[in-house]
């Protein structure tokens, strides 16, 4: 199910002090769709137990990040942070450095701290937006505290850099995250919305760091929407997955209205005007009314992903996970390829059928 195996080496360069001149060795491997959240990352176990307790951040990224090249430097990020905490393990910690950091949590207020590891290298700090939505910031802290910043994880969709000075302590941090969250807050309504009022097919789970949801629109018909974070309500980058005249005609009606969109308006209620639908209510409909299984692995989800490649015969329509009709036309004798394009027939009805290794996007 994933294209030939390619080796990606990411050189990184940190302080000698904090690797050793170490050179870690990554390989990435990509589905036949591209797709980077179905990315599967391999690295040698000295670096795997290095990054063991970051796994869930490394996915979060995965999903979140539009292209490999800003998840290289996603990467790099938690690399050196992991690096750092785990030499950090075995650097002794004066007295200095624990009675600074309970100080620090005592004004903080302990009812704002989500959890602290029994070696007070790790705190995670709960705290609330203005729209009531929970979040974390998990601090890495080192054994130069207050001296050095500690390192901060955050499931948001851009970057999150504090300021810090040696003077600083944990409630600067804290009220930084405050004011990021309200930056964000716009983002998070608009997805939101989408997520209450709408059936979405992907992300099952959605972090508050993922800016892509794919929205069901009929029997094998959606709409994948790439949100901005930093302008939430201008119109978002768009492509729709369904058999070409189910497709077609939403493509047409979004280019012609596009010059309708206002950005005073909910980015759900400017994509119902401009295409003019009504998204499936979650009210009437459930979603297993949109889960139609890949008529060859008969399987919904395959390594996450759901089918999103359908016959364009309207008497056919049948839904196939791309990897799988890619793998079934390259089996066939009749089938022929040119370059990442491969030229079949649909296994149901045998319409002629034209393939591409990654998704077209309008």
């Amino acid at each position: 199910m994933y294209s030939s195996m390619t080796w990606i080496k990411l050189c990184l360069f940190f302080s000698p002090e904090m690797c050793y001149g170490r050179d870690f060795h990554i390989r990435i491997l990509l589905p036949m769709d591209l797709q980077l959240k179905n990315a599967r990352i391999e690295c040698g176990w000295s670096l795997k137990r290095i990054l063991h307790g970051y796994r869930h951040i490394l996915k979060q990224r995965l999903h979140s990040c539009p292209d490999l090249v800003s998840f290289m430097v996603e990467l790099k990020t938690v690399l050196e942070i992991a690096l750092k905490n785990a030499q950090d393990l075995h650097i002794p910690r004066p007295p200095e450095y624990y009675s600074c950091l309970v100080r620090d949590l005592e004004i903080l207020g302990w009812k704002r701290v989500a959890f602290v590891d029994t070696g007070l290298t790790t705190v995670k700090l709960k705290a609330e937006d203005s729209c009531g939505r929970q979040h974390l910031i998990t601090l890495k802290l080192n054994a130069k505290y207050p001296t050095e910043p500690p390192g901060c994880l955050v499931d948001f969709p851009v970057p999150f850099a504090v300021s810090w000075m040696p003077q600083n302590s944990l409630i600067d941090i804290y009220n930084q995250f405050l004011a990021a969250l309200e930056l964000l807050k716009e983002f998070w309504d608009a997805l939101d919305e989408i997520d209450g009022k709408t059936w979405v097919l992907e992300p099952e789970n959605p972090t508050r760091s993922a800016t892509t949801r794919r929205i069901a629109i009929g029997n094998n018909v959606s709409v994948n929407i790439e949100v901005d974070p930093h302008h939430p309500n201008m119109l978002p980058e768009c492509y729709f997955l369904g058999a070409d005249h189910e497709v077609n005609p939403l493509r047409t009606k979004l280019n012609n209205n596009m010059h309708l969109w206002d950005p005073e308006v909910s980015l759900l209620q400017n994509l119902r005007e401009l295409l003019e639908i009504d998204f499936p209510s979650r009210v009437v409909l459930e979603k297993s009314d949109f889960s139609k299984e890949c008529g060859i692995c008969y399987a919904y989800r395959l390594d996450g992903s759901m089918p999103n490649h359908v016959c364009d015969d309207p008497r056919c329509g049948q839904p196939f996970h791309q990897a799988c009709l890619y793998e079934w036309l390259q089996g066939l004798p009749t089938s022929r390829q040119s370059l990442n394009v491969i030229f079949g027939e649909c296994p149901y009805c045998n319409k002629p059928l034209t393939l591409k290794s990654s998704m077209k996007k309008l």
